[in-house]
């Protein structure tokens, strides 16, 4: 009926939208996918691994440039100075959300949300206008693609822009990265005296390249030693067993959506924002509610 196709038109409009806020890449990890999606759900590193001494404009690769959302501290200030975070899991329909809070003082907190939809992928908020979704794929045991799209929920995206700004660190076909071991990664420690915590440059991808890699294709968990700030990986891991010993037994894999629910599936949010301290919990759903309901393609689209 009239009203069936309106609902159809409208969903096609989303989608062209969709498409012009959006960009997608690859590239090739020397290391088990697992170690890949770990590094996603640890909300704690960015504090140390992206730490950046002084404060940059927001550019592509530099997740954390800019203003912290609804707020006038830059990211790298909330992060460099305020190392010690509430972590807070939340399993969800789709796996888990990870809602990590930082107190900037009597009045405001820092909440930063980001979320594993089981097993491979990680959404995370990039800068206050864009997110990003990744998954984790295995090749084999000791290499892995991870495919990345960038979702912008206001702006449209220069997609030319983005590609050369990758293809600055990653080489065609084979979409291999050209900071790797065999060039230790790019390391100056100069830089690592003066820019970044690392000395690996500005890009974030570098950076959690170098921390996947460097135990080892596989690593060996029977060395580490999970604190606090690993609860996300701990949870993760439980779940992760759990399924597995359900597959074997013939059960169905955890999270999976059935053909008539898929079309109803909403979010998950993902959202660097800045709120009053006292009612931090709700206030920062409030402000992703605002950030779709501006946005042209992402009305309706919510959770």
């Amino acid at each position: 009926d009239h009203r069936d196709l309106h609902l159809s038109l409208r969903r096609q409009r989303q989608m062209c939208i969709r498409d012009s806020h959006s960009f997608a890449f690859k590239g090739y990890l020397e290391c088990n996918w697992l170690q890949a999606v770990e590094v996603g759900i640890d909300p704690a590193h960015a504090s140390f691994l992206h730490r950046y001494l002084k404060n940059y404009e927001p550019e592509y690769g530099l997740q954390f440039g800019g203003k912290s959302g609804d707020s006038e501290i830059a990211m790298t200030t909330v992060l460099r100075d305020y190392s010690c975070p509430e972590i807070n899991v939340e399993e969800t329909e789709f796996g888990m959300r990870l809602v990590t809070a930082r107190a900037l003082n009597t009045e405001n907190m820092h909440v930063r949300v980001t979320n594993l939809v089981f097993p491979n992928l990680i959404i995370i908020p990039m800068t206050n206008d864009m997110c990003i979704s990744q998954w984790h794929v295995p090749i084999d045991d000791g290499h892995s693609w991870w495919y990345a799209m960038f979702t912008a929920f206001d702006k449209e995206v220069d997609k030319s822009a983005m590609r050369d700004q990758r293809l600055e660190l990653y080489t065609l076909p084979d979409y291999k990265p050209r900071a790797n071991s065999s060039n230790n990664y790019g390391y100056d420690p100069e830089q690592q005296r003066t820019e970044t915590y690392t000395g690996m440059g500005l890009d974030i991808n570098v950076h959690d390249q170098w921390a996947v890699e460097s135990p080892g294709r596989i690593y060996d968990r029977t060395k580490e030693h999970l604190g606090t700030t690993d609860k996300g990986i701990i949870t993760f891991r439980k779940l992760l067993i759990k399924a597995i010993k359900g597959i074997a037994t013939g059960k169905v894999a955890p999270f999976t959506l059935k053909d008539n629910e898929a079309g109803d599936f909403r979010g998950p949010m993902a959202i660097d924002t800045t709120v009053p301290l006292g009612n931090w919990q709700e206030e920062w759903k409030i402000n992703d509610k605002k950030r779709r309901d501006h946005s042209e393609w992402a009305k309706g689209v919510g959770i």
